[in-house]
């Protein structure tokens, strides 16, 4: 097992920022890390790569404790940090070589430095400043310098952050093949990305896990359905709750209504609308994707 987290909370004075978030993450896996602003994900992130201790629980990073073998756990992990920090006034190689020479790579330095500016695309940007490099480009650099000294363990967080269509298409793809010989954690807020990279999706809220699924398998997190409707006049929520099955409605511009429910509701709304003498001008399924999965576990 390449990472476990074992019962972590994480508390800022008073505030909790990890609520006793387990799970486990098997070797060469490629998992998305979800959860709105605030949710505790760049927190748990920092506490696996070493960065800050957790406040109670046990992390471990194939099989060494966190806590008791930081060091040596920063070797096997690659880390790219939300804001990605680097040093603007090196040149792209001359920053590459310098973190090469803090892993100490030696002889492989030279070596290793070519295979990540031709893998990460920097070719033509080697000899620039990282100063004059585009947001995208910087983000490669960000990418060059987590892999340089081959790490087993891949955590990145918002690694596209910055990117055009193309370069997301790229690096996407990048992230797929490291995938296939290396366990990969990246946190996202692009639902597509988490689509078409992981093979399994984690989601936390508040500090909690709230669905640990394949990607594949999301639908089956929440057994629920989501309608969109509008009407020619406002309609009361003591109306909506007439109708067994409604779990939650959420009321929107212009007469239109989101409801989730239990079930199909389709025919019993349509009633409803008859027998309180409302016209119902509208009424469609919401397909359940990622995104409005996010949205009902997170909202």
């Amino acid at each position: 097992m390449s990472i476990q987290v074992k019962e972590v909370s994480k508390f800022y004075g008073k505030q909790k920022a990890l609520d006793a978030l387990s799970f486990e993450i098997s070797d060469a896996e490629v998992v998305g890390f979800l959860g709105p602003n605030g949710a505790g994900k760049s927190t748990m992130m920092k506490i696996i790569t070493g960065f800050l201790p957790q406040s109670s629980g046990d992390v471990f990073v194939n099989g060494l404790n966190v806590m008791t073998h930081s060091l040596e756990i920063r070797k096997q992990i690659g880390y790219l940090p939300e804001h990605n920090p680097l040093y603007l006034d090196l040149y792209v190689k001359e920053y590459l070589e310098y973190v090469a020479g803090i892993y100490k790579l030696g002889k492989n330095k030279k070596k290793r430095v070519d295979e990540m500016i031709e893998l990460t695309g920097l070719g033509l940007e080697q000899k620039k400043k990282i100063g004059a490099l585009s947001k995208g480009y910087r983000q490669r650099v960000g990418l060059a310098q987590a892999l340089i000294h081959d790490p087993k363990v891949l955590i990145l967080d918002e690694p596209t952050t910055g990117l055009d269509p193309n370069q997301l298409v790229e690096v996407r793809q990048l992230i797929q093949n490291i995938g296939k010989e290396k366990t990969v954690m990246l946190s996202t807020h692009i639902m597509q990305e988490v689509e078409a990279i992981c093979e399994r999706v984690l989601i936390i809220n508040k500090g909690k896990l709230v669905a640990d699924q394949t990607s594949n398998n999301m639908h089956s997190i929440k057994e629920s359905y989501i309608f969109d409707l509008q009407f020619t006049s406002p309609v009361s929520n003591a109306q909506f709750k007439t109708i067994a099955g409604i779990t939650q409605v959420e009321a929107l511009a212009n007469n239109r209504y989101q409801i989730s429910a239990t079930s199909d509701v389709r025919e019993q709304i349509f009633q409803m609308a008859v027998s309180n003498n409302l016209v119902l001008l509208e009424m469609k399924s919401q397909e359940r994707n990622l995104e409005s999965i996010f949205h009902e576990l997170t909202r």
